[in-house]
């Protein structure tokens, strides 16, 4: 096929926030919501991409839409183009405030309690006026949020390598434990076997996240099962709550719960689970100096820890 003509007029900017929306929501109702105009004014707008580009760019089907080879390939260069417009809006306000300027940094538990706020607070020190805007996310949603522009960073873990279209800096690596609130039955406990702990109600953290996975594997590992008396939570602070106030146990990065003494680490050996924490960025897209600042405090704040 003869390549598209993506210049002649007919594709606007305004295709490219659709294709981005209708990837991370799977359906055209869902997009339609979140860009406030109707379904119809929705799916009229992907008709007229696919007709520019001469694809199908998504597969419909009774559960949503699901993107093609065609559609992830597109949306890809969608969210490269809106990051470059998003950086080029930043940059004329900096540029006409070069004292201010906003960095918009994503996280996720690893790295989101200790070392982010950290980082945050020396380079208010140095640079008051300086906008930070944190964004919590699954680390996929946040993926998405970073190619897209919607981002500037990612601070969290690190489950692969850098890529031509993400670079990933190390900054520290984090071992991962069972922690209980100290008045738990099992906290005064000298040894612990991982059945006992299996009585008790569980923190997981979401089927989506690579820790979730290794604890699968841990307790199969161990001939046993997942708790079935568990919740999911993502965010530290529903799971903070919930381990003061009940006999829950969660897995947790050992520098996270370390900084509260109302949080007691139990005696079971969770085998290699650990992680690297670090930064991710867009390896195409050329970081802000308001970014480039959190990231020289990140980097400085995870040195002194």
């Amino acid at each position: 096929m003869k390549a598209p003509k993506l210049l002649d007029g007919r594709l606007k900017i305004r295709h490219l926030v659709l294709i981005d929306a209708l990837t991370r929501q799977g359906s055209v109702i869902g997009a339609a919501a979140e860009l406030h105009i109707t379904q119809p004014v929705a799916t009229r707008g992907l008709q007229d991409v696919e007709e520019i580009l001469g694809v199908t760019l998504f597969d419909r089907g009774p559960r949503g839409i699901t993107p093609t080879i065609f559609g992830q390939a597109f949306t890809e260069h969608a969210r490269a183009v809106l990051a470059q417009l998003n950086q080029a809006g930043r940059h004329v306000a900096e540029l006409a405030d070069a004292a201010r300027g906003t960095v918009v940094v994503g996280t996720h538990l690893a790295g989101s309690n200790v070392l982010l706020p950290l980082a945050i607070g020396k380079l208010k020190q140095e640079r008051p006026t300086l906008t930070v805007v944190v964004r919590e996310g699954t680390p996929d949603a946040l993926m998405a949020q970073l190619e897209g522009g919607r981002v500037d960073m990612i601070v969290g873990r690190l489950t692969s390598p850098s890529t031509e279209f993400v670079s990933r800096t190390m900054l520290y690596d984090e071992t991962v434990q069972l922690f209980s609130r100290a008045q738990h039955p099992l906290a005064r406990s000298s040894a612990v076997s991982l059945s006992e702990l299996t009585e008790y109600p569980w923190i997981l953290p979401g089927t989506e996240t690579s820790l979730r996975r290794e604890l699968e594997e841990f307790f199969a590992r161990n001939d046993l099962g997942l708790p079935r008396n568990r919740v999911e939570v993502t965010s530290f602070l529903t799971v903070r709550k919930l381990l003061m106030e009940n006999d829950f146990i969660a897995a947790l990065p050992s520098l996270i719960a370390a900084e509260d003494l109302r949080l007691h680490p139990l005696p079971v050996s969770l085998d290699t689970i650990g992680h690297s924490v670090g930064i991710t960025t867009a390896s195409a897209r050329a970081l802000s100096p308001a970014a480039e600042a959190l990231i020289d405090s990140l980097v400085s704040t995870a040195r002194d820890l």
